[in-house]
């Protein structure tokens, strides 16, 4: 039967990219190779551009567990290099890097998101790290913001908080999956979480309604004048979060949905005009969002080694360089997902910016 779906969804998939138009009637893109990636980056995924300019990969090597998770970075004639191993965490012995960020300090979060994988062992075990490097670059101390975390994912940083997505808040009872956003101060450290209704950090929940994709808020980004937008997976919903100048909830609606263009939700961000483009990661595809809140897919691909620039399970677009940079994360499968299996090369992904 999972191979009935996976032809079906591979047929699917081509189909749509032998069309030269969407469903918008606007032609899509055709990704291209921005870069491949070493052999120590076999499962690349956030991205953030560090104060000096080089775009920073964090890599948690979910495919290839043998390889310490590392981020890598890149500068803007494309050389690229290992710049750290990620501070393991002792009880398990890896280090989970997913979402990144920088603050004004040039201070990098990091979302250790140890149960990803579904081991027994890092159950509950995510982090939220802190790292501080020197003037030289160098690393120099690693704080744990918060620790207990069932599933950290995306993280952003605005007027000294610190915002998480968690993907799965499994212990707050519900029919449907919930999950939530988390706000931290930038001082904070040591906070210990329960994934409960009772944690003081925990600013907003959401509860994902298809029952075939039960995964929830992913993608983190804020427009410039300090809305919140975060992805629902599952539903395929990007949600507006207005906050009040103490960083309190005002309202949280869904405000772009439409299953025709974007399927699922996972890495996102903007561009200087304020259009959002989202990482499709279950149908090989990107999508864009204008500020009116208009959802059009402007380029998807079959399944692929991403040899050619294809989009082989994006997680995370970024706007770097006036070029829109995608991370092909290629490890998962299933009845929903048009890729097959992780495979060679490691890629990442470009796309030119659209116009409205």
């Amino acid at each position: 039967m999972k191979t009935t779906f996976l032809l079906i969804g591979l047929f699917l998939c081509l189909l749509i990219g032998c069309c030269s138009e969407g469903q918008t009637g606007k032609k899509l893109q055709v990704s291209t190779l921005f870069m491949e990636l070493p052999e120590i980056c076999p499962t690349p995924d956030g991205m953030a551009i560090a104060p000096d300019g080089n775009l920073i990969v964090a890599c948690p090597n979910f495919a290839n567990p043998a390889m310490p998770a590392c981020l890598m970075r890149i500068t803007p004639d494309k050389q690229i290099s290992k710049w750290i191993d990620v501070p393991v965490l002792a009880e398990t012995g890896v280090a989970c890097p997913m979402g990144i960020a920088f603050n004004e300090k040039g201070e990098l979060y990091i979302c250790d998101n140890q149960g990803w994988s579904g081991s027994e062992q890092g159950r509950g075990k995510g982090r939220l790290l802190k790292l501080v490097f020197d003037s030289q670059g160098m690393l120099q101390e690693t704080i744990t913001v918060a620790c207990q975390m069932e599933h950290p994912n995306g993280v952003r940083v605005r007027n000294g908080k610190v915002y998480v997505t968690q993907s799965l808040l499994s212990a707050i009872p519900s029919d449907c999956l919930v999950s939530g956003v988390y706000c931290f101060n930038e001082g904070d450290c040591g906070i210990a979480i329960t994934n409960t209704l009772e944690d003081k950090n925990l600013l907003v929940t959401v509860t994902t309604r298809n029952p075939q994709v039960q995964y929830g808020l992913d993608g983190i980004v804020f427009d410039k004048a300090g809305n919140l937008y975060v992805g629902n997976f599952g539903d395929g919903a990007i949600h507006k979060i207005v906050l009040d100048e103490e960083g309190k909830v005002v309202s949280n609606t869904v405000w772009a949905q439409d299953s025709t263009q974007l399927t699922t939700t996972d890495g996102m961000c903007m561009d200087e005009e304020g259009n959002m483009y989202v990482a499709d990661f279950s149908v090989n595809a990107i999508a864009r969002i204008t500020p009116d809140g208009k959802v059009a897919r402007i380029a998807q691909s079959p399944d692929c080694d991403g040899s050619n620039g294809g989009l082989d399970q994006p997680g995370e677009p970024i706007v770097w360089n006036g070029k829109l940079i995608v991370s092909c994360f290629d490890i998962v499968t299933g009845p929903d997902k048009v890729n097959a299996g992780h495979d060679k090369p490691y890629t990442l992904a470009q796309l030119e910016l659209e116009n409205q």
